[in-house]
């Protein structure tokens, strides 16, 4: 009797290992597949600099904006305007407009006082946005955002010349905090994935925070009409429809990123990741399929790896195993979080990936069908 269950032991093992051995080398193949362009990623220099408007939604975001929006107005660029819409907000951020409005010659400020047929949420304010921008191409960014470089648009926008839209980095403001750094993390891994995927022409999202493209390509896909009643989606699944039949170029260096401060408790994060991914069910099967086998990946070959260490077996059969791994995060990420300045976040990547795991884990049980009317 225990030298059966000493061989079904040993049979197990033998399994749970060649599993590992099989995740392990997927997560190879997509380094190399989707990460491997990416890293190797160089961008042809551009000077070119059309017309280009600014647009920012905000929603009772006086402290917000009275501290960055400078950072947007004092770009160094000359042809462009900023146009910021006010969402019934019932702050003071209606009177620190109208004050900014006499200083800044750029800013135009579209005032929302009721909401068409009661629809509401930020897609409604973006269309009134890029529908009052007199230029042909819109730059979009957030009122919690700001820039450290004068060349942010110019960093952007000079992709227009041989493209239609624009992806840019958002990232956050460090600091010392676990959480800060998890989700600085994840913004991390998202943005590696989009665009990897866009250079492999797959494009499936960008962020709101840092977004740019033409304005006609708003106009033709009817604005959001296909996914009005949704609340989250202006970015990626719009992104998603116009990319399709468009030209799409990503923008990495670093006086191109936007920066906001993180959310500074689990709950609002928790909450926040679960409207972004309300939106997933709406992605094409195909990168919902390969978003989802990568994380699967990830999970399957932890799982086994702690099913071997728990269980007592030799060093040498899953030590292998943990050096390759190390080796690989470590050769991906490294210059890919070079390139989108979160150096510091490197040493702790094994460790990030684990917790960052477990919580996409339980976010994908619990955020399935969840709606939301808060952005």
């Amino acid at each position: 009797m225990f030298v059966s269950a000493y061989n079904n032991l040993e049979f197990s093992i033998l399994i749970v290992l060649l599993v590992c051995w099989l995740f392990f080398i997927v997560q190879l193949i997509y380094s190399i597949y989707f990460f491997r362009k990416l890293i190797f990623f160089k961008r042809k220099k551009s000077n070119y600099k059309p017309n280009v408007s600014v647009i920012i939604c905000a929603k009772n975001e006086f402290d917000n904006l009275k501290k960055n929006l400078k950072s947007i107005l004092n770009q160094d660029y000359i042809n462009y305007e900023v146009i910021v819409v006010n969402d019934q907000s019932n702050d003071k951020t209606a009177d620190l407009l109208k004050e900014y409005e006499k200083t800044y010659f750029r800013l135009k400020v579209v005032n929302i006082d009721e909401h068409v047929n009661h629809i509401v949420g930020k897609k409604f304010a973006l269309t009134l946005g890029i529908k009052t921008a007199k230029y042909d191409y819109v730059l979009l960014t957030d009122a919690d955002c700001f820039v450290d470089s004068k060349k942010w648009i110019s960093s952007m926008v000079s992709n227009f010349k041989s493209s239609d839209i624009v992806l840019g980095f958002g990232g956050y403001v460090k600091d010392k905090s676990i959480l800060n750094k998890l989700i600085r993390f994840d913004t991390f891994l998202v943005a590696i994935q989009y665009f990897s995927y866009a250079l492999k022409s797959m494009t499936y999202m960008g962020v709101g925070r840092n977004l740019a493209y033409k304005k006609e390509l708003f106009f033709n896909n009817k604005g959001f009409a296909s996914h009005m009643g949704i609340s989250s989606g202006d970015d990626d699944l719009f992104i998603r429809e116009v990319a399709k039949k468009s030209k799409v170029s990503i923008e990495l260096s670093e006086k191109s990123h936007t920066l906001s401060n993180a959310k500074d408790s689990w709950k609002e994060w928790y909450s926040q990741k679960r409207r972004h991914l309300s939106t997933s069910p709406f992605y094409d099967n195909k990168i919902k399929f390969l978003l989802a086998f990568f994380s699967i990946s990830q999970l399957m070959f932890l799982s086994g790896l702690l099913f071997l260490i728990i269980n007592k077996t030799s060093y040498f059969v899953w030590g292998p195993l943990i050096l390759l791994k190390l080796l690989l995060v470590f050769l991906t990420n490294y210059p890919l979080m070079k390139k989108l300045n979160c150096m510091d976040l490197l040493i702790f990547s094994p460790l990030l990936e684990v917790i960052n795991l477990l919580m996409q884990g339980s976010l994908f049980i619990f955020s399935i069908n969840h709606s939301h009317n808060k952005w």
